[in-house]
């Protein structure tokens, strides 16, 4: 058993409940299963997901999983919407960019995360980009973690936010190459989409 100081409570989300404390000086997150839900075996899966996805350099990185707890290093940032307000378009071009990166490794691996589509509380900016929650994981033939991300980059939520810093996304063109990328889900696709976007 893993010896954790300083354990409280940080946040509650509809499936999980997390916790931060330490393991030596090493700040960590503890997720539990929230009473509340009905869902069934989601830290497994979330636990399960997270070994295989952080080979790939996504995912907080995982510590162990323990009479249903799961155990990961604690992330520091901003919640992706936040950081957006703050930065200039050369570095909101970054993130966006290393976000779609992650998310293309994903559909190479026939994953989907899900939620993608409003990840604001599924990507965490701070001195790396990353992605959280993956209670919903799961394989799939049909992979659309760039198309629903590209969703919320076209959604009104974020769209208003890159006016504002002078980015500006023509969404039927990007529709356009969308529905290109999911015929075949090619590199070459991929990169049009990166281009475009100016990424």
């Amino acid at each position: 058993m893993l010896k954790i100081k300083d354990k409280r409570f940080f946040s509650k989300g509809k499936r999980g409940i997390i916790y931060k404390g330490f393991i030596g000086n090493k700040k960590i997150a503890i997720k539990i299963k929230n009473p509340a839900s009905k869902a069934i075996n989601r830290i497994e899966n979330e636990t399960r997901w997270l070994k295989i996805l952080n080979k790939k350099g996504i995912g907080p990185k995982f510590i162990a999983f323990e009479k249903g707890k799961l155990i990961y290093g604690f992330v520091e940032g901003d919640f992706i919407l936040d950081w957006i307000e703050k930065n200039d378009s050369k570095n909101i071009r970054k993130v966006l960019r290393e976000v779609l990166v992650q998310c293309r490794a994903m559909d190479k691996l026939k994953v989907n995360k899900e939620e993608m589509h409003n990840p604001t509380k599924h990507i965490v900016v701070g001195k790396k980009v990353v992605l959280l929650d993956f209670e919903r994981c799961n394989e799939t033939k049909k992979p659309h973690n760039v198309t629903q991300f590209c969703q919320f980059i076209m959604s009104k939520k974020l769209s208003l936010i890159l006016n504002k810093k002078k980015i500006k996304i023509n969404n039927k063109k990007l529709i356009k190459l969308l529905k290109e990328y999911k015929q075949d889900y090619t590199e070459k696709k991929f990169k049009e989409i990166l281009k475009f976007l100016k990424v």
